[in-house]
């Protein structure tokens, strides 16, 4: 039986089988770990309206299967970036291009998330097989509560995000008495 491959091309190996080259497949394999967890990679999407397709080769270092991804170049129209259906791992997606034109990225067959024109930002994602998931987006609100002493109101902030990694801080009024700690997460 010959050897298969996994979702990010790491060469699955049956029993018995690569002898004498068992160490340099090993040592291949661990690189792609190492790039899926750690890897970093400029990639120029340069030019016009373009779809850009990054991808995950078996067996070799391949520029989609990098944990950070850099986007970079002069784009004079919008651009699509995608990522190989059947991926599932986490991403940060830097938009380090100039002009002003969005740049989506997705899976080759599903949907993903869009830098504005203007949004030269970074985004947190996570492929899911079918769909690239901004993670930014869903961290819409979280609630801190300061903790409240003996029959004290607890009072706290909100700190909110506007989808693009930036945080701000508001106060808000006493909303219980009590002893309590509250902490909320809340995704979109």
């Amino acid at each position: 039986m010959a050897s298969s491959y996994s979702e990010l091309g790491l060469e699955l190996m049956v029993t018995g089988e690569n002898a004498g080259t068992w160490g340099d497949k090993t040592n291949s394999n661990l690189n792609l770990i190492q790039q899926a967890i750690a890897g970093y990679e400029e990639i120029s999407i340069a030019g016009g309206a373009q779809t850009t397709a990054l991808a995950i080769t078996d067996a070799t270092l391949s520029n989609g299967r990098n944990a950070i991804i850099k986007f970079t170049g002069t784009i004079t129209g919008n651009q699509i970036v995608t990522i190989p259906d059947s991926t599932e791992k986490n991403y940060i997606f830097i938009n380090g291009t100039s002009g002003a034109f969005t740049v989506q990225v997705k899976t080759v067959s599903g949907s993903g998330f869009t830098f504005a024109g203007a949004d030269k930002g970074t985004r947190f994602a996570y492929s899911n097989g079918t769909d690239i998931v901004d993670i930014n987006a869903l961290l819409t609100t979280i609630n801190q509560f300061n903790l409240p002493t003996a029959d004290a109101t607890a009072t706290g902030q909100v700190i909110q995000s506007d989808g693009s990694g930036n945080l701000s801080f508001t106060s808000f009024a006493p909303i219980s008495t009590g002893k309590s700690i509250a902490m909320a997460i809340v995704f979109g």
